[in-house]
């Protein structure tokens, strides 16, 4: 796995309206790099469409380091300019390369070289900020409110309870070098738990949570993992093409005496994160 590229990560944090645009230079020295229209021209004859030639140039140019990881690539018009074809020709030619996953397209930013995917390790016990810490991203968590539920079979079974007890959920973001790339939902028993809200919002963690609450250790039960397709709300948050699916990974962990914590729930940003297992 590519050595993460934290700079560059963080020049483009989903959610920073002020992201810097190409400077004059760094767009002419992307656009002096790739062919011109003249050999486009030329390879005409030989049977390729001419998007899959723009695609295998782009590609070449991102591959050898060319443009960095993170780097904002020039606009359709600019790319339709340098090759001699019209913009529809570069949008196809763009799709190609975003479904071999060199490129990303954020609406109304632009389009991106795409960074190195994040390895999230996940083992007996997967703490957020060590994980992350531990191979050199910086890592938040932002705690977005709660509310009181009614356990459901799903959220009685992993947390001992009976159906109908009540649990405290409570939501969270988690970003990486300021990047959004995961939700979140965790569920405690509210007998048990009740007012571990407020610690949450006030520390901004959940091993220091519940290290306040009484429960000095936890470890992991189990991990389920599988993908489903996101919601527009949660691939317009998570920077990620609407018809690309997430991972999604569900957990209970236990304390010493091996009683249930709590029930996670994490959809991530599959462009930008691999699951691990530790054994």
């Amino acid at each position: 796995m590519v050595k993460p590229n934290v700079r560059s990560l963080a020049r483009v944090a989903g959610g920073n309206s002020d992201l810097p645009g190409q400077s004059p230079e760094e767009v002419a020295a992307v656009l002096e790099s790739l062919p011109d229209s003249t050999a486009f021209n030329r390879g005409r004859g030989a049977g390729v469409a001419l998007w899959r030639q723009i695609q295998s140039a782009l590609g070449q140019v991102i591959s050898e380091g060319k443009v960095a990881p993170g780097q904002r690539l020039p606009t359709e018009l600019e790319l339709a300019s340098r090759f001699g074809v019209n913009r529809h020709t570069v949008r196809r030619a763009m799709a190609g390369l975003e479904d071999e996953g060199l490129i990303r397209v954020e609406q109304g930013r632009g389009t991106f070289v795409h960074e190195p995917v994040l390895d999230y390790h996940v083992g007996a016990r997967t703490r957020y900020s060590e994980n992350l810490n531990r191979r050199g991203w910086r890592a938040t968590r932002e705690f977005r409110g709660w509310r009181e539920i009614a356990a459901d079979a799903a959220l009685a079974s992993g947390l001992e309870l009976k159906v109908g007890a009540p649990v405290l959920h409570v939501n969270y973001v988690s970003h990486a070098e300021g990047r959004v790339i995961s939700l979140g939902d965790i569920y405690f028993s509210r007998a048990r738990f009740n007012g571990i809200q407020v610690v949450l919002e006030e520390v901004g963690s959940v091993t220091e949570a519940l290290k306040r609450v009484g429960v000095p250790d936890y470890r992991r039960r189990t991990t389920r993992v599988f993908a489903r397709m996101p919601s527009p709300g949660e691939a317009d948050i998570l920077s990620q093409p609407r018809n690309r699916p997430l991972l999604v990974t569900e957990g209970v962990d236990v304390d010493p005496t091996d009683r249930p914590v709590h029930v996670s729930v994490s959809r991530w940003a599959s462009d930008w994160v691999q699951i691990v297992f530790d054994s």
